[in-house]
């Protein structure tokens, strides 16, 4: 969430409102002011993400042991200046901010498109100051990374700017980390920008609200109105298009055109229509139409924090709390456990689906024009119509309804004009409803097994829980992940196989020094569907561990423990160039003797699916390839679908058994 074109204005109109900071000195003057608190920051983990990941590698899937580090150079930074970091990342997408969030996906669509243009034109990842999409699932991992790492990290459980402010104000923070100007407008801690941190001699700069009211002779009461005004995520643009014209036009009366002019207008429109300065009260002193009043009440009362009022409304209630569309489905004990480990950022999706039965899933780097491989969103459909299924009833209740999921999934050819409709689909080999106060209460060894089995039954592989005993949580992710891939898309080759299971072993195997050397001679568009096909899968893996009570240690299912893109690349360009398996081990027999055993077991799980892995080699010539020089790399890194099938999917909307769009949504939220 944002205020259309006030970065701009406090940048380069209004340059005093943005006040260089030494971080260093604002943890040792607020120390002195509250000398019972830590200097504490509060930071936006989704605000972070482009900030963090810096890796110069980005479409083949993510290099997350870099990564990994980077986040622990940025958590040792501030501990060395004596901050203590709270992070809060996106739990969910209200209701009010989803057309805004479509707008956004949309968008991103088209980058996603453009970049694949370019690696079909150039065989390289393009500059990332042109073109740059986040790897998938970054957001997600994020959390569990930090969390690793020894931080405290929450996700939210309705807007997350509006519960970052509130946290920050209520715990006496030092400041908020992030780059939204919504927190110059809600009435908290000061705001820090991350675009502007400096590492290296921990400095930043503060947008100053107060500096904002000066200079705009606002009260600070005010800014709510001037965020609604501008547009924002809640009112857009177009909504307010009148009164600002009209705003303009007075302002333009009264004084030369100066630049950032609109944000003066609506200032002085505000001031000239102020409830203090005349006999009517809030809004009213606006001249409003009911379209106009109603998007500004609402707009206004998401920025006001518990206990704050506004003196152009007419009542001080703030904005109620969402309603739990599933709670009389769900246990009340499974509702409470679920929303403490979401809060905790311990676990994936089972808190939205059993709260009000909505989920989403944003951009993943896929190529519209494949037709082999489908989208993510519908290659893991199987597997989330079980994790609900496990969640959620599958019989109607007494008076005949369903139960189904709102999935708000990105994917090309998918318009998100509505969400889709899922049903909670039954497990193939559990025997009566699933008993989740069991799976997620108990503690004894035999409903271990239980949750083990579930899991994998979730993934379709129940019959090889034995078999997989002998291989640790890492590997065992990885053939789950490449064996459900294989058999749902039905056009894996015997190299793409390959390909997985060799950088799942190599890569428990390199030092993260050796990971840094890491390059490929070009880049392959399949491969980069692959690897995010693989990094996507270990979402809703880690979904359903959550879901079946935790099996396996989460930071054992993490992509650093699993996967590494440039690495992937490397084994695809090989394995489809015929290379021999030594190579593709890297000479290293150990290696080898683990490759074989899993290779053997995902190749068995196939053919018993009837879906036997053939040798299909696709990139000869790629052996050969001319290998980049180091300034080129320090500059460039910086079921099966049949085709009608896949066509459908491209023709959004479309209605089948599985997944077919729904009518009004189910998910309510009272304002």
């Amino acid at each position: 969430m944002g205020v259309k074109g006030l970065q701009y204005f406090m940048e380069t109109c209004c340059a005093d409102t943005c006040v260089p900071v030494d971080l260093k000195q604002m943890a040792v003057d607020h120390v002195k002011a509250h000398p019972d608190r830590t200097a504490t920051v509060v930071v936006d983990g989704m605000a972070c993400l482009r900030y963090w990941y810096r890796c110069q590698a980005w479409v083949h899937g993510g290099q997350w042991q870099e990564y990994m580090h980077i986040l622990q150079e940025f958590v040792d930074a501030f501990s060395a200046a004596g901050i203590l970091l709270v992070f809060f990342f996106d739990g969910t997408v209200e209701d009010q901010k989803r057309s805004e969030w479509v707008k956004r996906r949309l968008r991103v669509n088209q980058d996603i498109a453009r970049i694949f243009q370019h690696i079909k034109t150039h065989g390289q990842q393009p500059n990332s100051r042109d073109l740059f999409c986040l790897p998938s699932g970054l957001a997600t991992f994020s959390r569990f990374a930090l969390k690793s790492l020894g931080q405290e990290t929450r996700c939210s459980v309705r807007e997350g700017d509006y519960e970052i402010s509130n946290y920050a104000l209520s715990h006496n923070c030092m400041g908020i980390l992030g780059q939204d100007t919504d927190f110059v407008i809600y009435n908290t801690v000061p705001y820090l920008s991350i675009n502007k941190l400096c590492l290296t001699n921990m400095t930043t700069v503060l947008f100053s609200r107060e500096r904002l009211c000066q200079g705009l002779k606002l009260h600070m009461t005010d800014l709510p109105l001037l965020a609604c005004l501008l547009g924002n995520d809640v009112v857009s643009e177009q909504q307010m298009q009148r009164l600002r014209n009209s705003a303009l036009a007075s302002f333009r009366k009264k004084h030369r055109q100066v630049q950032g002019d609109k944000v003066y207008a609506v200032a002085d429109f505000i001031n000239v229509h102020h409830p203090s300065t005349g006999a009517t009260f809030g809004l009213s002193s606006l001249s409003l139409v009911e379209e106009e009043k109603e998007a500004l009440e609402k707009g206004i009362r998401i920025y006001l924090l518990p206990g704050q009022t506004s003196p152009w409304l007419e009542s001080s209630r703030l904005v109620p709390e969402s309603v739990c569309l599933m709670g009389k489905f769900v246990p009340g004990d499974i509702l409470q456990a679920a929303l403490e480990k979401h809060t905790r950022a311990e676990c994936f999706l089972v808190y939205n689906v059993l709260y009000d039965g909505v989920v989403e899933c944003s951009n993943t780097l896929e190529d519209e024009d494949e037709v082999e491989l489908p989208p993510q969103a519908v290659l893991y459909l199987p597997v989330r119509e079980r994790i609900y299924g496990l969640l959620l009833p599958l019989q109607p209740d007494c008076s005949g309804q369903t139960v189904s999921v709102k999935e708000w999934f990105v994917f090309p050819g998918n318009p998100l004009k509505e969400p889709t409709r899922v049903t909670p689909k039954p497990l193939n080999n559990l025997k009566g409803p699933p008993d989740l106060m069991a799976l997620w209460f108990r503690t004894d060894p035999e409903v271990k097994a239980v949750q083990t089995s579930t899991l994998l039954d979730v993934f379709d592989l129940y019959e090889f829980t034995e078999e997989l005993k002998r291989f640790d949580s890492p590997l065992i992710a990885v053939m789950c992940l490449v064996t459900y891939i294989a058999i749902q898309a039905r056009q894996l080759s015997l190299e793409d196989v390959d390909a997985y299971l060799s950088q799942a072993v190599c890569v428990r195997l390199k030092s993260f020094g050796e990971m840094q050397q890491l390059w490929t001679p070009v880049v392959d568009p399949r491969a980069v569907q692959l690897g995010s096909l693989f990094v996507r899968g270990l979402t809703y893996l880690i979904a359903a561990n959550s879901a079946c009570g935790f099996p396996f240690p989460m930071g054992e299912l993490m992509p650093w423990k699993t996967f590494d893109g440039l690495l992937f690349h490397s084994k695809y360009l090989q394995a489809h160039s015929g290379c021999p398996k030594e190579e593709l081990l890297e000479g290293n027999s150990s290696g080898m003797s683990l490759f074989m055993s899993v290779r053997e077991l995902v190749l068995e799980a196939c053919r018993r699916r009837g879906v036997p892995i053939h040798s299909r080699p696709r990139r000869l010539q790629h052996r050969d390839a001319r290998p980049v020089e180091a300034d080129d790399l320090h500059r460039e890194r910086g079921h099966q679908l049949h085709h009608s099938t896949r066509q459908e999917f491209r023709q959004q909307p479309r209605a089948s058994a599985h997944y077919q769009h729904d009518g009004p949504s189910l998910k309510t939220k009272q304002h």
